[in-house]
């Protein structure tokens, strides 16, 4: 890393030093450039339209289109007004437009490339620079478009289901000033294949919408326009000149080499007694970057070195760091409850109905901490194991699993409570050791079977004279019928996944431009991750989860409801990864099971009931069987 770094100083150095010493080469190539020298340097090849519009006098307007030249001729509506380069530019008033009805008439897998040097107006105002877009389809066809002082572009088969939207994250800075603006789109129909420039500088970007299909077309018919697109969204005061669109994806060099190789050819334009000693100095940057070879060996060593520093940096480890502010901040009582009026402040405590902090406790996170884990703590402990209870039992020692205040039910059985609660904490709160102790027990190990008598003396099983039985929570409902069938990938971790869900089950409730609109389903081990990792949307969690009472995460729950509905049934017979499933395991149990029915059904049943059938079952599933 140091060796890195002390070279790319030495070539930053070195870079210097043939900038200074090059000075004198440049004012001898100035002495006897040519502007067709300079223009043999920007970008002609899928040139499709260019329309300089720098004549600075007259209606008559000179274009270039797929290399043939053309002259229009406008109405009022426009003027000439002081251009970048110290020539005039064109100004468009709002209404007025330039047409072309055969150029940038592209398709969505096409890559195509545009761009301008555009003089923006005040920034509290959106429009197009120039588009070839349909308004009145859905807004079909594609634009520069400019937004409160941001840029970028909108691809268009329909509005917004059908559509790309990408925007500069940063406004165009200095504003009223000339810039050269430039949007590049490789064909790819995604927001990634979207790239914008300002003065040949690529700049971070944010996707507003990306629902764009590759089967679809954003071809139109009305004509591409300078200043607006078809119908409306007109910009106020634009100055454009040196309009370009290209039937190609441009480079990012290309790009660069376009921004400073029109300014370069106006510069060189001018007679040598009129350039500014500002004109010369742009214009040796750009020789230095584009003619000196010197110098741009050591700009393309410098980059590869950059490129280096960045993959070195990509496989370093993220330390994150956390420390507490030297000032803690303060809350207080508002008066009324209204923000702005402070009363008392509030320091951080513990309720006064429960022990005091540890003495010596800081009043923090680490004090909070230990206060929790106090051996003498009333509540940890007990909260804890009874929702423990809860998971294997159905229902806590204290039926009110959230609420263990004066509000809340008492426990059944407070001496086993408390006793659970010292044998988890003095067992070092080791979870997988006590759900061991619970499932081992006596008590987890009775029959669940309800006698008359038990049903008539214990209906809600307070006495725990019988083992549970309760249907198993939504993603174990899943994840069991995975595991049942051999599809369960057991991997951890990693990022979340997307396994089957109904089409456009997101759509209703996302908002235009969610990043969460469409629901595209994954493939392989991803459909078969446990139910942990399934991606969650809280305004549409998954159905079938749904169905089977798994709560949306938009509020903490400690006790789940548990309904019993017709869907819940439907959802095992119909839902594509239960069927799947079934499938699946139909099949293991051809291949596996043996030769009989009898002994496919035994299988089967092993594998989800961890037991074979009794004989009142099997002619049940038999008959299932035969129908």
């Amino acid at each position: 890393w140091e060796a890195l770094s002390k070279e790319m100083g030495s070539i930053n150095a070195k870079a210097e030093a043939r900038k200074q010493a090059a000075r004198a080469e440049f004012d001898k190539w100035l002495a006897a450039v040519k502007t067709d020298d300079v223009a043999a340097k920007i970008p002609a090849n899928g040139l499709a339209l260019h329309a300089p519009l720098t004549k600075g006098e007259g209606r008559a307007i000179d274009l270039t289109v797929a290399g043939k030249p053309r002259t229009l001729t406008l109405n009022d509506g426009f003027a000439w007004e002081p251009g970048h380069t110290g020539a005039k530019a064109f100004s468009l008033k709002p209404g007025a437009t330039i047409e072309v009805a055969d150029a940038g008439d592209f398709d969505t897998k096409q890559g195509f490339s545009y761009g301008a040097w555009v003089k923006f107006p005040a920034r509290a105002q959106n429009g197009a620079v120039f588009a070839r877009m349909d308004n009145t389809q859905d807004f079909r066809g594609w634009d520069l478009w400019y937004d409160n002082g941001k840029l970028g572009t909108h691809i268009i088969s329909k509005w917004p289901v059908d559509a790309l939207k990408v925007m500069t994250k940063n406004p165009v800075n200095p504003p009223n000033q000339w810039h050269h603006v430039f949007i590049t789109y490789d064909g790819s129909v995604r927001a990634t294949g979207v790239k914008v420039y300002i003065d040949g500088v690529l700049q971070p970007t944010e996707t507003e919408q990306q629902t764009l299909k590759p089967t679809s077309s954003i071809k139109t018919k009305v004509p591409l326009k300078v200043g607006q697109r078809h119908t409306s969204e007109r910009l106020k005061s634009l100055l454009v000149e040196d309009v370009r669109v290209y039937d190609r994806t441009l480079t990012g060099p290309e790009v660069d080499n376009l921004a400073k190789g029109t300014r370069a050819l106006s510069i060189v334009g001018k007679p040598a007694d009129k350039r500014t000693p500002q004109q010369k100095d742009e214009l040796f940057a750009w020789w230095l970057v584009g003619m000196d070879q010197p110098y741009k060996d050591l700009t393309a060593r410098l980059a590869k070195l950059q490129q280096e520093e960045v993959a070195m940096k990509s496989r370093g480890a993220i330390a994150y760091v956390m420390a507490e502010k030297k000032e803690p901040a303060m809350a207080y009582i508002l008066n009324r409850g209204e923000y702005d009026k402070r009363k008392d402040k509030v320091t951080p405590d513990v309720p006064k109905s429960l022990p005091p902090l540890p003495a010596g406790a800081p009043k923090n996170r680490l004090g909070f901490a230990e206060w929790l884990l106090r051996p003498d703590h009333p509540l940890t402990a007990r909260v804890t194991v009874n929702r423990f209870w809860q998971e294997l039992y159905g229902t806590g020692l204290v039926r009110t699993s959230g609420d263990f205040g004066v509000m809340g039910e008492l426990p059944s059985h407070p001496e086993l409570l408390d006793w659970m609660a010292v044998e988890f904490r003095e067992g070092g709160w080791d979870v997988k050791k006590f759900f061991k102790l619970l499932v081992t027990s006596a008590t987890y190990r009775q029959a669940a079977t309800v006698t008359p008598e038990k049903k008539e003396k214990d209906p809600l099983n307070k006495l725990l004279s019988r083992g549970p039985r309760f249907r198993m929570d939504a993603e174990m409902v899943r994840d069991y019928a995975l595991a049942a069938s051999g599809l369960l990938v057991e991997k951890l971790g990693g990022p979340s996944v997307k396994p089957y869900q109904p089409d456009g089950v997101w759509e209703a409730v996302a908002m235009i431009g969610s990043n969460t609109r469409d629901y595209r389903k994954d493939s392989g081990d991803n459909l078969y991750r446990r139910s942990v990792y399934t991606f969650w949307k809280r305004a549409a969690p998954p159905a079938s989860m749904d169905i089977f009472n798994a709560p949306s995460r938009e509020v903490c729950t400690v006790r789940r409801e548990r309904t019993n509905t017709p869907l819940q049934a439907l959802v095992t017979l119909n839902d594509p990864q239960f069927v799947e499933a079934a499938r699946v395991l139909a099949q293991k149990a051809i291949k596996e099971g043996g030769d009989k029915p009898e002994s496919r059904i035994d299988f089967v049943a092993r594998r989800l009931l961890a037991r074979p059938l009794t004989p009142a079952e099997l002619p049940v599933v038999q008959a299932s069987l035969t129908d």
